[in-house]
């Protein structure tokens, strides 16, 4: 994971913000509720890339030590 994911995912979820209030004060609360699910959907695919990383890292982590002893 680098620095460059997580200011994608802050940018990206800045715009979402952004957009989400403009279409709730302008009363389209269809497009916001889709433009929230949409990108939940989209988080929940980064989160689940984010494990695979870590639990890559964790696992050569006890390899490594499975062979220092």
């Amino acid at each position: 994971m680098e620095l460059n994911d997580l200011l994608r995912i802050a940018g990206i979820g800045l715009v979402i913000g952004c957009l989400h209030i403009f279409f709730e004060q302008t009363g389209k609360k269809e497009f916001s509720f889709f433009l929230f699910f949409i990108a939940y959907l989209y988080i929940a695919v980064e989160m689940i890339r984010f494990l695979k990383i870590f639990f890559t890292e964790i696992s050569e982590f006890f390899q490594w030590l499975s062979l220092a002893m």
